[in-house]
């Protein structure tokens, strides 16, 4: 059960106790929220980079502002440093390509690319953001890298997503009426 009330982090802090957060069951919880599945690409030198992120949002409309979160002991964290990257948002037929940047080798697997510009985008994306760095913060054990938006495209489809440790589809939350 995962279970902390507001109250026990007010009395904690209260009583200037410690209070020690479980890894495992915060990890549970952060996983209660739909996210959908991003890769964010990258040129290095001749080669194309990427890492698999969930954690990505929309900051501003002008300037055109969106961020992705790093870990920062993530080999990506340091490649993507002062670079031009496309944030890929995957079409619900793209999990191959996400367990492939998450670190998860797909045999076989061929992905299109599209290599024009200053960041590459992966081909039957649902949409894709191309940036350029515009700021970078600290945040505990990631950094948040603002990109500012320099072309983007969108396509009709179902887009990839994660929920409790599972990869899905938003066609799961179309087939479902509003009241």
């Amino acid at each position: 059960m995962c279970v902390i009330s507001s109250f026990d982090i007010i009395k904690s802090i209260r009583s200037r106790e410690v209070f020690k957060i479980d890894g495992k069951l915060l990890r549970r919880a952060f996983g209660k929220f739909p996210t959908g599945v991003t890769v964010v690409t990258w040129f290095d030198e001749d080669a194309i980079n990427g890492i698999t992120v969930n954690s990505f949002t929309s900051v501003s409309l002008e300037p055109p502002l969106a961020l992705v979160s790093i870990d920062k002991q993530a080999n990506s964290y340091k490649q993507l440093q002062n670079k031009p990257f496309t944030i890929n948002v995957l079409a619900d037929d793209q999990e191959a390509i996400a367990w492939q940047f998450a670190g998860r080798p797909q045999e076989g697997l061929d992905i299109t690319w599209n290599t024009k510009g200053d960041s590459p985008s992966i081909g039957g994306t649902s949409g894709y953001f191309k940036c350029k760095q515009w700021q970078q913060y600290d945040a505990g054990d990631h950094v948040l890298f603002v990109g500012e938006i320099t072309e983007f495209d969108c396509k009709s489809g179902n887009s990839l997503t994660f929920f409790e440790g599972k990869m899905g589809s938003t066609e799961t939350y179309k087939s479902q009426e509003v009241q």
